[in-house]
């Protein structure tokens, strides 16, 4: 029984070793990864810009403006009867929401304009993005046109997104505001709800700033970083643009915190028909 034991816990010394050394060459590859795609220029603006009273104003707003991004294509039904629902009936109520619609067809313009809400903002790009015709690569940057048009767009004080097929947690923009102002963080992230494909939801704890823990809808940041754009090019590296672009925050040193509850429902994907 002890030699059983023994040989287990030298298993687990094993495995665990081994994934500390995955982890360890991940983030040698991401910041190599990085050093080619931020420009020196970037990089030492940070370091500049981040200790100015424009910068650090933000943590002492009583009520910071906070823009939710939101880029949809033809998924008029979920993005109005979930998403759009769930920025609007917020708790937190000194929200902008873009929502940018990368050329729709369906009746996507339609149904939000009909929305009544001066905080929402909606339009609709008269040509679809550019996106590689290979399925997988296609995945990796669908979206980014209309992300990149809403953060040039974003006036707010604080950043954050949501996909047009997910929902927050009714008092998330709440809760991160005061914590992000609290830690005085340029980022926040937290854990999430995923539903899995035979309908099932898990709990994503998300532990770590780290790729497969965070997801487009669960981060919270300072404005300054829409100087940062999604990059249609990504899938060149093989990984998703959101971890693409995150990967960047971490490279120039962004402070990051996290928020321990879980503050966002994020569906499987499914095609939506028009209509």
């Amino acid at each position: 029984m002890v030699d059983k034991l023994s040989k287990i816990y030298r298993n687990m010394c094993i495995f665990f070793k081994s994934r500390k050394l995955i982890n360890e060459l991940t983030d040698e590859l991401d910041t190599l990864k990085a050093k080619l795609d931020v420009p020196k220029e970037l990089f030492d603006r940070f370091y500049s810009d981040r200790n100015t009273d424009e910068y650090l104003t933000v943590y002492d707003n009583d009520e910071p403006l906070v823009t939710v991004c939101i880029g949809t294509y033809n998924r008029s039904r979920l993005l109005i009867e979930r998403s759009i629902p769930s920025v609007l009936n917020q708790t937190y109520r000194n929200i902008e929401l873009l929502v940018i619609g990368d050329c729709c067809t369906d009746d996507t313009a339609q149904l939000v304009n009909a929305i009544r809400d001066p905080r929402l903002h909606f339009i609709n790009l008269p040509e679809r993005g550019r996106y590689p015709e290979n399925p997988a690569h296609r995945w990796c940057v669908a979206g980014t046109v209309p992300f990149n048009h809403a953060l040039a767009l974003a006036r707010g004080d604080f950043i954050t997104h949501l996909d047009d097929d997910d929902e927050f947690v009714l008092d998330r923009i709440e809760k991160l505001v005061k914590l992000i102002q609290q830690e005085k963080a340029d980022l926040l992230w937290h854990p999430f709800w995923h539903e899995r494909p035979s309908g099932r939801w898990a709990l994503n704890k998300a532990l770590d700033f780290a790729f497969h823990q965070v997801t487009t809808s669960s981060i919270f940041y300072h404005r300054w970083f829409a100087a940062i754009p999604w990059d249609i090019e990504a899938y060149r590296y093989r990984e998703p643009g959101d971890w693409n672009r995150l990967r960047k925050f971490k490279y120039l040193g962004a402070r990051v915190a996290r928020y321990p509850e879980p503050l966002l429902k994020h569906y499987c994907e499914r095609n939506q028909k028009s209509g």
